[in-house]
C-alpha cells in the first residue's frame, strides 16, 4: 500500500498534536486512531500503528521528566516490570477475547475521573499522603492499567495519573512525569507483541513518530513550567472527550435510529 506526502504530511500534523496532549494529560489516541483509520488502513493495523508512533511520543515525554529530575527510572522498577508484563498480557488476549465489555462501563470511569480531577482538593502542585506502597502499586495499578492498555488503550494516561495521586499521594507534575514512564512501558510491550503479528504499517507509523517526538517534547516542557494549573483541566476535558466519543461511537447508530422511529411515529399521530 503506498501513501502520498499530502497523507503523510497530515498525519505528521495530527501526530504532533496528539504528542502534544498526551504528553500532558493522555488521550492522544482519541486523535490518532480516527486519523489512521481515516488513512484507510484496518482497525488492527490502526491500533499497531498507534502503538509505534506513541510509543516515540511517551519515550519523549519520559526523557525530558527524567533529564530534568522528575523521575528516577530506578525507584520504578517493580512497576515498569509489572506494567511490561500486564500489557503484553493485554495485546496477546486482545485478540481472542471481546473487548466491548470495555466499551460500555469506560465512559462511566472516565466521567468519574474527570469529576475527580475537577473537584478534589488533593489534585495540585503539592504532594498529599500516600495511600498503597510502591510495591502494592506495581502489583494492582501497574499490571492492571498496563493490561487494560493492551487490550484496549483509550484512557490509560488518566487511568495512570489518576492513580499516582490517589494511591501515592504525588503531587499533578510528579504523577503525570511518571504516568508517562509507564506510559511508554505499556506501548513498547504492546507494540513488540503487535510487530510480531505483523500489523504494523511502517511508513505512516515512522511519520507519525515523529510529529509524537516534537509534540511530547513541547508538551512535556509546558507540563514542568506551568504544573498543575495546566494539566488538571485538560485531564478534565481530556476524560470527558473520550468518554463523549466512545458513547457516540457505541450508541449513537442505536440512538439516531431510535429518534428516527419516534419522530416518525409522532408525526403520524400528528398528521
Amino acid at each position: 500500500m503506498e501513501f502520498g506526502f499530502d497523507l503523510l504530511l497530515i498525519m505528521f500534523a495530527v501526530a504532533a498534536l496528539a504528542g502534544f496532549v498526551d504528553s500532558i494529560a493522555g488521550g492522544g489516541g482519541l486523535i490518532t486512531i480516527p486519523a489512521l483509520l481515516w488513512a484507510g488502513i484496518t482497525p488492527a493495523q490502526a491500533l499497531a500503528t498507534n502503538k509505534l508512533q506513541g510509543s516515540f511520543g511517551s519515550f519523549s515525554a519520559s526523557f525530558s521528566f527524567i533529564r530534568k529530575g522528575h523521575v528516577d527510572p530506578r525507584d520504578m522498577v517493580l512497576a515498569i516490570a509489572l506494567t511490561f508484563a500486564g500489557s503484553a498480557l493485554g495485546t496477546v488476549l486482545v485478540q481472542m477475547l471481546d473487548p466491548g465489555i470495555l466499551m460500555t462501563i469506560l465512559p462511566g470511569l472516565l466521567i468519574l475521573i474527570a469529576l475527580y480531577f475537577l473537584f478534589s482538593p488533593r489534585v495540585g502542585d503539592i504532594d498529599a499522603h500516600q495511600m498503597i506502597s510502591k510495591g502494592a502499586f506495581a502489583f494492582t495499578a501497574g499490571f492492571g492499567i498496563g493490561f487494560y492498555d493492551g487490550f484496549f488503550g483509550p484512557g490509560t494516561g488518566s487511568f495512570f495519573s489518576i492513580a499516582f495521586v490517589a494511591l501515592l499521594g504525588f503531587n499533578m507534575t510528579k504523577a503525570t512525569a511518571h504516568t508517562k514512564v509507564l506510559n511508554f512501558t505499556s506501548n513498547f510491550a504492546s507494540l513488540v507483541m503487535f510487530i510480531a503479528g505483523g500489523e504494523v504499517v511502517w511508513v505512516i507509523g515512522l511519520v507519525m513518530a515523529v510529529g509524537a517526538l516534537i509534540g511530547a517534547q513541547v508538551g512535556s516542557h509546558m507540563v514542568m513550567k506551568v504544573g498543575a494549573r495546566l494539566v488538571r483541566p485538560l485531564l478534565v476535558v481530556t476524560s470527558i472527550a473520550i468518554s463523549i466519543k466512545l458513547i457516540i461511537d457505541q450508541y449513537g447508530p442505536t440512538l439516531s435510529q431510535t429518534l428516527s422511529q419516534t419522530w416518525d411515529q409522532l408525526y403520524q399521530w400528528i398528521g
